[in-house]
């Protein structure tokens, strides 16, 4: 569904936000795409959706040139910015101006989801909170049921409630046909949600794997002292000991901490990326 070669961008020459980028991106998956401030993560997907403009590389998503911004591509991808401006109208007219763009936007399900959410079906935008409003964005990105879905820190601004809401609703959104990027620092919220993880640094692919894969090469564990016959890749202090990394031996797939493994992958890159690459 997605492919990118040899992507590069950047505003000034010698200044990357994104660097040879190569990828390949199935549907029927949601991605979880990870990375410090300033790694290039809303770069990229401004890049997949036709906001931006490669410098170099190739990019194919639904087999269109994104950049050339065609209305059969458009009404196949959504993407949802990490901040925004809602009009000053209701949700109704929302449905009436917007939902026309996107030819398989399902209105029954966006009143489900809102309904999900607890947000008042007759809600006027500009009287929302900006957690409210999100949940109506996230409502209306879910509804259009377009085939590449991109949500930047979607869970920003949610409070915990609805940061669970959120993880339930989407759980029983994406279709076969359907893929989903999620860009987040809040990476606990992404738990037992994706599928995939891709982590960029530096402007670059650092990591690219399944959950799956993750699971069953590294093990995460509590104990109370780092003493034992393995020595942890990584570890955390807890008010129960530590909190530990270290290579699955067993033929038991671990449950991951996602924020556990970021972390590890940040502090000890060479480790961690040893037990993938052999």
């Amino acid at each position: 569904m997605i492919s990118l070669n040899r992507l590069s961008f950047y505003y000034r020459k010698g200044n990357p936000v994104l660097e040879d980028v190569t990828l390949q991106l199935a549907p029927g998956r949601i991605y979880g795409l990870l990375g410090r401030n300033g790694a290039g993560k809303s770069s990229l997907m401004h890049a997949l959706c036709g906001l931006l403009f490669p410098k170099a590389g190739e990019v194919q998503v639904l087999g269109f040139k994104p950049g050339e911004r065609k209305p059969a591509f458009l009404q196949q991808v959504f993407i949802l910015p990490e901040t925004f401006q809602v009009p000053n109208i209701t949700v109704d007219q929302l449905i009436a101006v917007d939902a026309a763009f996107y030819p398989a936007f399902d209105k029954q399900a966006f009143y489900q989801y809102l309904e999900q959410f607890e947000v008042p079906a007759d809600a006027h935008l500009s009287s929302l909170s900006f957690g409210q409003a999100k949940k109506v964005m996230i409502s209306f990105a879910l509804a259009t049921r377009v085939k590449l879905l991109l949500l930047d820190e979607p869970t920003n601004g949610l409070d915990i409630p609805s940061k669970r809401q959120f993880r339930k609703v989407i759980a029983g959104t994406l279709q076969d046909d359907q893929l989903m990027i999620m860009s987040t620092h809040q990476v606990k919220d992404l738990d037992n949600l994706i599928d995939h993880i891709i982590v960029l640094d530096e402007h670059r692919i650092l990591f690219n794997a399944s959950v799956d894969e993750i699971s069953e090469r590294l093990l995460f564990s509590q104990q109370m002292t780092l003493t034992g016959d393995v020595k942890p890749i990584y570890h955390e202090g807890s008010l129960k000991g530590y909190i530990t990394i270290t290579p699955n031996n067993t033929s038991v797939p671990s449950s991951i901490d996602m924020e556990m493994f970021f972390n590890g992958l940040m502090s000890e890159k060479q480790q961690m990326l040893a037990l993938f690459n052999h």
